[in-house]
């Protein structure tokens, strides 16, 4: 199934909940409704003229001039039956999620794929994203006290956390890379 093909189907099942569709360049995706979201993927997983069987990533943009944050959910449509159909009939397609910068949240997606129990949880880390309904939201790659969230463009690396230096640059008094 083509981006486009993809996109005029969750128009015409969705509505004004497909805020924007961009097929040209190499990461076709529709932007959807925070509140639809849910609703949308489990279309997107069951729906058998898509059957994207596979959450492949959750990535999360900071767009902090323009005071949002975002999500972007790759997908595959995996044949299953047939290892021959694998190589031609395997398509992809992405799902882009906006929320406020300033306490975004958006809703969890760990019950239609078990694999954003593990993704969300970075972008909640990482980025400070709420996720409700999610089951364990908590942090995975940094400290329990860590403060901040380390991929926000405006994130200060701190100069030590528990006597363990925040750089290794020589002399350097604000590590910003």
């Amino acid at each position: 199934m083509t981006p486009e093909e993809i996109c005029k189907l969750l128009k015409s099942e969705y509505g004004e909940a497909i805020t924007e569709a961009v097929v040209e360049g190499g990461h076709p995706y529709a932007q959807v409704t925070s509140e639809k979201w849910p609703e949308v993927a489990a279309f997107l997983r069951d729906d058998p003229r898509v059957a994207f069987n596979f959450l492949r990533s959750i990535t999360s943009m900071d767009f902090p001039d323009d005071g949002k944050i975002a999500c972007i959910y790759d997908m595959n449509h995996i044949p299953l039956d047939s290892p021959t159909e694998l190589i031609t009939e395997t398509y992809e397609f992405a799902v882009r999620v906006v929320t406020e910068r300033d306490n975004p949240v958006l809703p969890s997606i760990a019950h239609v794929w078990p694999t954003a129990n593990w993704h969300e949880r970075e972008a909640y880390d990482l980025m400070g994203i709420d996720f409700t309904g999610h089951p364990d939201l908590r942090r995975i790659l940094c400290p329990d006290d860590w403060e901040g969230h380390p991929l926000r463009k405006d994130y200060e690396q701190p100069l030590e956390y528990q006597g363990i230096p925040g750089t290794t640059e020589y002399g350097l008094t604000n590590p910003r890379h």
